[in-house]
C-alpha cells in the first residue's frame, strides 16, 4: 500500500510503498478514505511534537474509513461500518490499524472528507470551551487564528453556546470566512496589536489561542477580570512567556488544553463530546469548512498549505486517485 511515511526526521515524510498492517488485539483495520491534517503533523514530521512515534511511521492523526478487518476481541464496529477515528498517526496511508474503542460511526449525511477533519478540530474546541473554560451564554469569546483548522470551529461552537464571538484572523478573506461561521466582530491581525479594538467591544471573558506569540500578549491585555485564557497551541512558532504578575493583578486564569491528553485520562469525556458534536452536526448547528482536498500523491502540498497559512478551516488528503 502507499503511505506518507517518516523513516527519519532529517528527511521528513516521503511517499512510500509499505506492507499493509494487520490489526492486533483490540484494533480494527480501516480502508482509509480521507485524512484530516493538523498543525501537529508538521511538528511530528520533524520529531518535535510531544507524542511523536519512533520512526518509521506514517503521518496523519485523524481519518475516516471503512472497517475491513477486526483484531482479536473486537465485535464492534462491524466490518463495513464507516467510522471516524483519532489514531495519533498512521492516517496518511491507504490502510491503517486503529483502536476499535476510539472509532465512532459516521452519520450517513456526513461526507468522508468532512468526517476526516471533524474529530480533532471540533473535539478540541468543544472540550476546551465547555470543560476547561466553562464558557457561559452571554460571555465574550475572543478567538485567535479564527479562520484556521481549530479556530474556525471555536467560532462556530462559541456561537452555538450563546457567546458573543470576536474573531481575529489574517486578512479580509479569512475574516470573511470567520464571519460566515458566526463571528459577531472581526479584527485583522495584520494590523498589529488588537488590544484596544477588543476593549472597545467590551473586552474578553474567554480567550481561545492556538497561535501564541504577540497575539497572546494582546489578548491578555484585553481580558476582563476573571477571564479565562485557553492555550491551545503555537502556530506562530513563538511560545510566549506567561507573566504571573499580570495573572495576579487582572484576576485571570491561563488554562492549558491538550485534547490528545484527554484520550488517556478521560477517554469517556472525549467520546461524550464527539457524540454531542455529531448530534449538533446532524441538527444543522455545525457546518464544517474544508478549504482544500488533495490526493495522497500531493501530501507535501497539503502540508505546505498549513505551514504557509494559506488554508482556511481544514485541509484533507484523500486516498482517491483525484480530489
Amino acid at each position: 500500500m502507499r503511505a506518507f511515511q517518516v523513516d527519519n526526521f532529517a528527511d521528513g515524510a516521503q511517499l512510500a510503498t509499505i506492507d499493509q498492517p494487520t490489526p492486533a488485539k483490540g484494533e480494527v483495520l480501516l480502508k482509509i478514505d480521507a485524512c484530516g491534517l493538523n498543525f501537529a503533523d508538521l511538528l511530528m514530521a520533524k520529531g518535535t511534537y510531544q507524542d511523536t512515534p519512533k520512526p518509521p511511521f506514517s503521518l496523519g492523526m485523524e481519518v475516516c474509513g471503512t472497517v475491513v478487518s477486526l483484531g482479536d476481541g473486537v465485535d464492534t464496529p462491524a466490518i463495513g461500518t464507516r467510522v471516524a477515528v483519532f489514531g495519533g498517526s498512521g492516517g496518511l496511508a491507504e490502510f491503517g490499524v486503529f483502536p476499535a474503542a476510539n472509532c465512532l460511526p459516521v452519520p450517513d449525511d456526513m461526507p468522508s472528507d468532512v468526517a476526516a477533519g471533524f474529530y480533532v478540530a471540533y473535539g478540541t474546541s468543544h472540550l476546551a470551551l465547555t470543560d476547561r473554560a466553562r464558557l457561559q451564554k452571554g460571555e465574550t469569546l475572543l478567538v485567535l487564528g479564527a479562520a484556521g483548522g481549530v479556530g474556525l470551529t471555536a467560532v462556530e461552537i462559541g456561537k452555538a453556546l450563546g457567546a458573543k464571538v470576536i474573531a481575529v484572523a489574517r486578512g479580509a478573506d479569512k475574516l470573511a470566512v470567520a464571519r460566515e461561521a458566526g463571528a459577531d466582530h472581526v479584527i485583522d491581525s495584520t494590523q498589529g496589536d488588537f488590544t484596544d479594538a477588543v476593549k472597545a467591544l467590551g473586552g474578553a471573558d474567554v480567550v481561545y489561542d492556538p497561535v501564541g506569540g504577540d497575539g497572546f500578549k494582546s489578548a491578555m491585555r484585553a481580558c476582563n477580570p476573571k477571564a479565562r485564557m485557553i492555550v491551545i497551541g503555537f502556530a506562530s512558532g513563538d511560545v510566549p512567556p506567561v507573566p504571573a504578575n499580570i495573572i495576579l493583578v487582572k484576576n485571570i486564569d491561563v488554562l492549558g488544553f491538550y485534547w490528545g491528553g484527554y484520550l488517556k485520562f478521560a477517554p469517556q469525556t472525549v467520546m461524550n463530546s464527539i457524540n454531542t458534536l455529531m448530534d449538533m452536526f446532524t441538527a444543522g448547528q455545525l457546518k464544517p469548512h474544508v478549504s482544500h482536498v488533495l490526493p495522497l500523491a500531493h501530501a507535501h502540498e497539503a502540508l505546505e498549505l498549513l505551514r504557509s497559512r494559506k488554508s482556511t478551516g481544514k485541509v484533507v488528503v484523500t486516498m482517491r486517485a483525484s480530489p
